[in-house]
């Protein structure tokens, strides 16, 4: 079963009762908690978004703070999240991340697939991007990362190729050769 289905619901009864027992923290489930207020569809899609937002920040196995800013505010805004909520729901995503990124990037990516439409998917690249750029340039390991979940979300190498492309400007290899554009 997905951490995510765990902490935000699909689950049963029984399965509740064995993640209590097998390692999760009351902390999580608190936090968790704070989110029952949301449907649980939406629930699940707004955490596997900020997980996958996580997936490019962890790129080069640290979250700075300018990444966490920049995942809560876009999980604030496009999660329709109170600051509170998006500020829980990140940082669960980032422990979440730094706990099981291996075994947990592609189904995250997938149960996201399956919960997004066309407009969602391609919304969340440029959100990709954003973290990516929130410490003042892309790294070829955020680059990389972002090519990859692009891939797993179901983009041809052309869509990613073109959505990058508002983004090159921020790329580390290609700084100060590509104008930011108007």
């Amino acid at each position: 079963m997905s951490i995510f289905r765990k902490l935000f619901g699909g689950g049963t009864a029984g399965d509740e009762t064995a993640a209590a027992g097998s390692g999760d923290t009351e902390t999580v489930r608190k936090i968790a908690a704070r989110l029952e207020a949301l449907p649980p569809e939406r629930a699940r899609y707004v955490a596997a978004f900020a997980y996958v937002l996580s997936r490019v920040a962890h790129a080069d196995f640290e979250i700075s703070d300018d990444e966490s800013r920049a995942m809560e505010g876009i999980v604030r805004e496009r999660g329709g999240l109170p600051e509170d909520q998006a500020l829980l729901v990140v940082e669960i995503a980032k422990a979440q991340s730094r706990l099981f990124g291996g075994t947990e990037n592609f189904l995250v990516t997938r149960e996201f697939a399956g919960l997004a439409g066309d407009e969602e998917r391609r919304e969340l690249l440029d959100c990709l991007f954003a973290v990516a750029a929130a410490e003042g340039g892309i790294s070829a390991a955020e680059d990389a990362q972002v090519r990859q979940i692009a891939s797993e979300l179901g983009f041809t190498h052309q869509q990613f190729v073109d959505a990058r492309r508002a983004w090159s400007h921020e790329r580390n290899v290609l700084k100060g050769m590509v104008p930011p554009p108007d």
